[in-house]
This record gives C-alpha cells, structure tokens and sequence, in this order.
C-alpha cells in the first residue's frame, strides 16, 4: 500500500457521476446496499448535465426562441432584431446547470450514498485507487462496482497541418462549443451528425454563418431519410452552406482564422472560417481505468463487452452507459444503471428493452424508436409504413409548423408495431408512447382506437395508424374480391 493511502471498504462502488452513474448509486442504496460513488468532476452529474445534453437544450431553447420569433412574420406578428448578450446567456445555462447539479447531490446525500471526488484506476478485480487533487489517494475495496464513466469528443489530429492546431481556442468540440465564449462570424462544423446539427442551430440563430460538411451523401447518417428531408429542407435555409459527399482533408490555423482543404464535387478547394467545430462522434472512456489489471474484455471500439445483466467477463465488474455500446444515450444509461443496481441486489432484472428512443434537438425536432427503415432494408425485414404528414395536423398548421411526418412501421402480417418515426416540433415528447407501444408489443389498432386530445401533435399517430388499417381493410376486401 501506498504511504497516505487510505483505505475504504463497500458492498458497491459506482465510477461514473454522470445519469448511469448516480441513477445506479441511488437505486442500489434504496435497496439496502452500501454504495461509494466515485467520480473526477466536483459537482455530479457527468457530462450529460455540464457539457452535453442539459447545456446544449437550453441553448437550443434560445436558439428555437429567436427562429419562432423571426417566422412569426408569416402571420402577421414582427419584433425587431434580437438583441443577444452571451454573457448572460451562458450565466442562464451555468445557472440552469448548477440548479440540477445541487438537486442531484441532495438526493445522493439523502440517500447516504457517499462520494467520494477523484480520479479512479484499478488495482484489481476488487479495488480501485482513487487519485484526488491535493489531498492522499484513496483506495477502495468492493464486492461489486459499475464502470459508468461515459465518453469524449473523438478528436482528429491527423486532420491538422499543424499538430498543436487541435488545442487552439479556435478549434472547437462539442465541449468547448457548449461554454459560448463568443459567436464567430463563420463557423465551420465538421460532420452532419446530431451534435454537429444541434450545435449548429444554436449559432446559426446567434448569428454565425453556419457551414457544414459532411463525408457521407446525407445529413444524420442511419436515421430514415423520410424523417430527415424536412429537417435539411429548413436547415438549408438556416445554414449558409451544407456540403454533403465532402471531406475535409486538412484543418489550419493561420493568426485568427482557420482554414478548411476540402475535398468534393462542386466544392471550394479552400474555405477561411473564424472556427471550426469537429463533430464527428464520441468515444467511450475506457483507456486510462487500468482496467488490464481486470479480467475486464474490450472490444475494438473501446467498449466494455457485457451480458443482458450488464456483467463484464470479470462477474464483479458491471458497465453501464456509453462505455458498454452503442447507442450512447443518456437514457439508455439510467435504465441500464437500474438494472444493474438491481441485478446485484440480487433481483431478477435485465437489459432487455425493444426500443431506446434516440432524439435530434434540432428544429424541427427528429425522433424515433423502434426498427427503422434503414435497418428493415439492410436487414431485409419486410414492413408495412404508415405515414400521416402534418399539414394535415390542425394543430400543426395552429402552431405554423405545418413541415413534418409521423410514420410507423408495422409487421403487415400482425400489424404489431416495430418502429415510430417523427419529425417536427417536440418530436421528443411524442415518441414516449410510441416506446411505450413497442415495448408492450402493441398492433396498430392500439393506437387507432386509443382517443388522443384534439387538436394536438399526438393525434398524428393516432391517425397515421388509422390510415394504415384502412389502406390494409381495402386491400383485404379487394383480395377478397379477387378471389370469388
């Protein structure tokens, strides 16, 4: 043992502050278990909370304020320009931020989870070492622990002419975007994927002008392209530029501009911007834990190999989040930490959920659940679509939001539903009963005769699954007929 070092024993350590992390610390202390939790950042809360999901919703949220404001014009409402102060408008998000950060170590402390702040590595299958700023390192011995310490911005070194380029105040990620320092006159986001899209609405609406380059032949890879047409239709409009089969071959930093080497059809060799954002995905934090002093397996990707009850190869050793697979949502972390916490309790409990909803803060919002029609091609799944646009929806055309779509995908020999797809605004709120349908492996007449409130967006499932059970009672008495 090291000198100073001191010594904790507990039944469970969690390593990871972040949704996963502190959802299974208080799960398993509600069911009696004597818990640690372990994490580098002073404040709980992960990434989610101070340099992701909650940061970048309220900076979408001032972002969907000026852009309703400016529409507004089309039925007769107009306001002058905006007037934006940064200053203030990150001391709100900090604020936002700080708010949720203290209610979650109040119900840590109620819940007499200890937390123990500092940097975890292990020693073994049973302990790890805790390194802490200016103070001895501690070591703590368990019977079980988590690994729930999440993920980092994938960075591109090669991508620079200059190899200290990449730690320029002028090159961004997804983290350093979210702090707004300032709003560059041209920025350039590097990948069309949601935190690229997200991040390049909220400064689109500050005021930057906006350019996006993506390698592939479409915005959101992998998403359905019905659910993507509207939103790159009034991203066009949003943007200054997207350029779609482009890469970008070399980033530079020349005094205080960045220059872009791009390569595509139609394509500027060159581009000067004021910064540039690199958004091309993230990667799970697997590589300084020690973890080969486990048993611990780690595929290709860097992530943590496990079962359906979240056990690693080493059976002390759990992984929850986005260190355990894709897709690496914070959702899908919280449900994965209950099961885990429940799983060492000695519960019956399992990861074995249909459908993780993924959601693209953007404007409008895309959401979806469920098989998609990407993965039914590529899996040559045969699906029956139902598909109601909203300009029919009155309360679509209400809100003056008439561009989006509600689609399911169902089993045409059942009609049970197998995935839901919507864009538009709030997206991300209607999608939970879709969740909720293929979780209980609905059909669509579940949907169709349920009542939903009028005139709201929900009504849009209800009537997508209306049309599909009409188009297929036609088909049927058509077949019929045939047959006579």
């Amino acid at each position: 043992m090291v000198v100073g070092e001191m010594v904790e024993q507990v039944d469970l350590a969690v390593v990871g502050g972040g949704p996963g992390g502190y959802t299974a610390a208080l799960r398993a202390a509600e069911l009696g278990i004597k818990t640690i939790l372990i994490d580098a950042q002073p404040k709980p809360g992960g990434v989610c909370l101070h340099m992701g999901c909650i940061p970048s919703k309220a900076l979408l949220h001032a972002a969907e304020v000026i852009n309703v404001s400016r529409r507004s014009s089309e039925f007769g409402i107009k306001f002058g320009a905006p007037e934006i102060n940064v200053d203030e408008l990150r001391s709100w998000k900090e604020g936002v931020i700080d708010k949720l950060a203290s209610g979650i170590g109040a119900m840590l402390k109620g819940a007499k989870v200890e937390r123990l702040v500092g940097r975890a590595s292990f020693q073994d299958s049973k302990s790890v070492r805790v390194d802490r700023d200016g103070e001895s390192a501690v070591r703590v011995k368990f019977k079980h622990v988590i690994i729930a310490t999440g993920s980092r911005p994938t960075k591109l070194p090669k991508l620079f002419k200059n190899p200290a380029d990449i730690d320029s105040p002028l090159i961004l990620d997804s983290t350093s975007a979210l702090a707004l320092q300032d709003v560059p006159k041209r920025l350039l986001v590097v990948g069309g994927g949601y935190i690229g899209l997200e991040m390049g609405t909220v400064y689109a609406s500050l005021g930057s002008e906006v350019t996006v380059v993506e390698m592939l032949d479409g915005l959101l890879p992998g998403a359905d392209r019905d659910l993507v047409r509207p939103l790159a239709t009034r991203l066009e409009e949003e943007f200054k530029q997207i350029f779609l089969s482009t890469g970008v071959e070399s980033l530079e930093v020349k005094g205080n501009k960045v220059v872009a080497s791009l390569k595509g059809k139609d394509v500027p060799a060159t581009m000067e911007f004021d910064k540039a954002l690199i958004a091309v995905g993230r990667r799970p934090n697997t590589d300084e834990l020690g973890l080969e002093n486990t048993e611990v397996e780690i595929d290709q990707h860097g992530f943590i190999k496990v079962d359906e009850k979240l056990r690693s190869a080493d059976k002390r050793i759990f992984a929850i989040g986005d260190v355990s697979g894709q897709p690496m949502l914070a959702h899908r972390a919280i449900r994965q930490g209950i099961v885990a916490a429940e799983v060492i309790a000695g519960k019956s409990s399992e990861y074995d959920n249909r459908a993780v909803p993924a959601v693209v803060f953007t404007e409008p919002e895309v959401a979806w659940c469920g098989l998609t029609d990407t993965e039914a091609k590529e899996k040559g799944i045969k699906v029956g679509t139902a598909k109601f646009p909203w300009s029919a929806s009155g309360r679509a055309l209400t809100l003056n939001e008439p561009v989006g779509q509600t689609k399911i995908l169902f089993d045409p020999e059942t009609t049970r539903v197998l995935g839901v797809g919507i864009v538009g605004p709030r997206a991300g709120d209607l999608i939970a009963e879709a969740v909720v349908a293929i979780e209980m492996g609905a059909v669509l007449e579940d949907l169709a005769v349920a009542i939903h409130a009028h005139p709201t967006l929900s009504e849009t499932i209800n009537e997508a699954a209306l049309s599909a059970i009409g188009r297929l009672e036609r088909q049927r008495a058509k077949e019929a007929t045939s047959a006579v």
